[in-house]
């Protein structure tokens, strides 16, 4: 009995600097590789066809779950495994994933601890080790929701989740610019879904969760065991979590531009 097929898939936007290695850990034992563009204007494309001809462009941005979905639906093999571009598989992650394919147990999804390489240090505390991600299931079982952000795996009550062994290296920020415009976008994207959900926020609210977040981080899960990365990152996230409530606040609670001066 040959063992199930595997795709890997990914969506991408002016990912030139880390798609290479990316599917360099994966390229030789997967069956396929399909890759989702928005519209990339750096040479992302060139780069994903030296290794699939499942180049697909979608400039419409839907939102991550959606672009997930929309990916998933040019994919033809038994599983799907899905990676982001700044991330890598190390040789036990690849050994762990094709055990699980050749295992094939019936509605059975897999999950893999994701290390973070952020600001020069693999960042082992903060509540982002082992940072379990759900990347692996059989292609017809299952996707991803409709979420614009924070998109997950649509996870049944029949289903049984388990883990791989290895991590799976996530090269998160290029440098503190990449974080802060990163880190901008998720807001929005966060401040748009919470207010077409008709949910509102204020300032104190930003204030009461950024310093919860800081003091999780950074104290209750030892960030502080993570030296100035790990505090830098803390009250980084803390900054973060309060721009995404005051966003939303900006767009429920206050006026919009008068009309006359």
């Amino acid at each position: 009995m040959t063992r199930p097929t595997i795709a890997v898939a990914l969506i991408v936007k002016n990912e030139a600097q880390h798609l290479k290695a990316c599917l360099e850990t994966v390229h030789e034992w997967v069956d396929e590789i399909v890759v989702m563009d928005s519209d990339s204007t750096d040479n992302t494309e060139e780069i994903a066809r030296t290794f699939t001809n499942k180049f697909f462009v979608n400039p419409e941005w839907p939102g991550f779950g959606p672009q997930r979905r929309l990916a998933q639906s040019h994919v033809e093999s038994d599983y799907i495994l899905w990676l982001d571009a700044d991330e890598r598989v190390t040789p036990e992650l690849k050994q762990s994933i094709l055990q699980a394919i050749e295992s094939n147990k019936a509605d059975t999804v897999y999950q893999a601890a994701r290390l973070s390489w952020v600001f020069g240090r693999y960042i082992r505390h903060c509540g982002w080790y082992p940072d379990r991600v759900l990347r692996l299931y059989p292609t017809m079982l299952t996707q991803y929701n409709d979420a614009l952000v924070h998109e997950k795996v649509e996870i049944s009550k029949e289903m049984k989740v388990e883990n791989l062994s290895g991590d799976l290296i996530h090269f998160t920020y290029n440098d503190m610019n990449h974080y802060l415009v990163k880190s901008a976008g998720y807001a929005k994207a966060w401040a748009e879904q919470r207010e077409k959900k008709g949910k509102n926020s204020s300032i104190s609210q930003g204030i009461l969760h950024a310093l919860g977040c800081f003091v999780k981080m950074y104290v209750i899960k030892a960030g502080f065991l993570d030296g100035k990365q790990g505090f830098l990152l803390s009250l980084l996230s803390a900054h973060s979590t309060f721009v995404k409530y005051a966003d939303l606040w900006v767009r429920t609670e206050t006026d919009k531009m008068p009309e006359t001066f």
